[in-house]
């Protein structure tokens, strides 16, 4: 007898699980539990075969017939149903694990722990440089060979470091996709040594103290832009990252505490960072707060207040004076800072390291704190803003070390 929708419905569960047959193969299997399954019983290649139509009442009878005859038309096609629906759950999940897809998810889970232009050069890089290649290749059958050519396309163009980098993302990825199930293995892996080696490349910096002192009147004979020249003044006396500087922010500064805390986000090791401010600091801090003060930014761009200053804000200003970029760059200021409170003004290493906010242990062990020897590294930001006082007069360059032998 078919099967009427009142019969499936009024089904009790029994002791056993028990089925209520329809027509043509199919049938309703019912659990002790109270569980119904629409089930298709068939036969192909001489051998009796059963696969799911879906769970009652989700599924009503019409549908359930619907789906057997859909099965029944593929056997007469010489299709195996269960294998048709075993294809396509593979089509699905291979479009779902694309490499593209899984990069995506990666990039979206560790967002958070990076700072804005950290993550958002990390997606650009993959965007450029790996996606229109490999983006949509199932990310479980990308081998070594394949990723190499996608990194050496990359190289071909004279970009050879961006290559490299592009292969630790890559292999960040392709860990990503074996932790959660989606790759078996990082092919990147099979790459080390595959790519011609990258000359290490140094910030270019003054570091002879009378250099330096031509350098800070340069800066004070500045002609450009009054809140680019105040960066600039503030560079050699804080000695942070060009981007730390450029997004400095009013909120940030404790003109009283004489104190900037920079929030662990924008920090390139992801720990806050405090920069006690010398007066010299300071005095140029309230001369640009009547500009700028009523804004986010301490630096804004000239184009709107509510983004930073560019880039190549700095940058581009001390190319203006002449300083070619075999010379100085805006990260220059922190290879001058360290150079000299280390050879000249033979501050301990430690106060330094914890002043550029390097991830670095002090001789103790202890790993980096933003209030770690912070009264001595007060009297050192004190102590280099006064030399330079003396550098940009031009004052006698006399090495400390020399001082105390006479």
């Amino acid at each position: 007898m078919p099967m009427t929708d009142t019969k499936a419905r009024n089904a009790k569960p029994k002791d056993k699980q028990f089925k209520l047959f329809d027509t043509e193969g199919l049938f309703l299997l019912v659990s002790p539990a109270g569980g119904k399954w629409w089930r298709f019983k068939y036969r192909f290649g001489g051998k009796e075969k059963l696969i799911s139509l879906g769970t009652y009442p989700e599924v009503g009878l019409a549908m359930a017939r619907q789906r057997r005859d859909a099965a029944r038309k593929q056997v007469a096609d010489g299709i195996d149903p269960s294998q048709a629906r075993k294809a396509l759950k593979s089509a699905i999940a291979q479009n779902e694990n694309t490499f593209e897809m899984v990069a995506r998810e990666w990039h979206a889970k560790f967002t958070p722990t990076w700072t804005p232009g950290h993550a958002a050069m990390i997606l650009r890089r993959l965007e450029l440089n790996v996606f229109p290649w490999i983006g949509a290749r199932p990310i479980i059958d990308i081998k070594a060979p394949e990723l190499l050519m996608v990194l050496r396309r990359i190289e071909s163009r004279g970009a050879l470091e961006t290559a490299h980098r592009v292969r630790i993302i890559c292999g960040q990825v392709f860990r990503y996709a074996v932790a959660t199930g989606r790759a078996e293995r990082d092919p990147s892996a099979d790459l080390r040594g595959a790519l011609p080696p990258v000359k290490p490349k140094h910030f270019s910096a003054i570091t002879d103290p009378e250099k330096v002192g031509g350098l800070l009147r340069a800066i004070d004979g500045y002609q450009g832009s009054f809140v680019t020249k105040c960066a600039l003044r503030l560079a050699p006396l804080l000695f942070v990252r060009p981007g730390e500087l450029r997004q400095m922010e009013w909120a940030e500064i404790d003109l009283e505490a004489a104190e900037w805390n920079i929030p662990a986000e924008k920090i390139k090791t992801r720990q806050a960072h405090l920069v006690p401010l010398p007066h010299q600091s300071l005095e140029i801090l309230r001369e640009l707060h009547p500009l700028t003060g009523s804004g986010k930014y301490v630096f804004p761009s000239p184009r709107t207040p509510k983004r930073p200053m560019s880039n190549n804000g700095v940058l581009s200003a001390l190319r203006r004076m002449g300083f070619e970029k075999d010379e100085m760059t805006g990260h220059g200021f922190r290879a001058m800072a360290r150079t000299i409170l280390d050879e000249v003004l033979q501050i301990r290493p430690d106060f330094i390291e914890h002043q550029l906010a390097n991830a670095v242990r002090d001789p103790n062990g202890r790993a980096y704190n933003r209030t770690a020897h912070l009264p001595e590294r007060r009297k050192m930001m004190q102590t280099w803003a006064d030399y330079l006082d003396g550098l940009k007069e031009g004052a006698k360059v006399i090495p400390m070390r020399k001082q105390a032998e006479q």
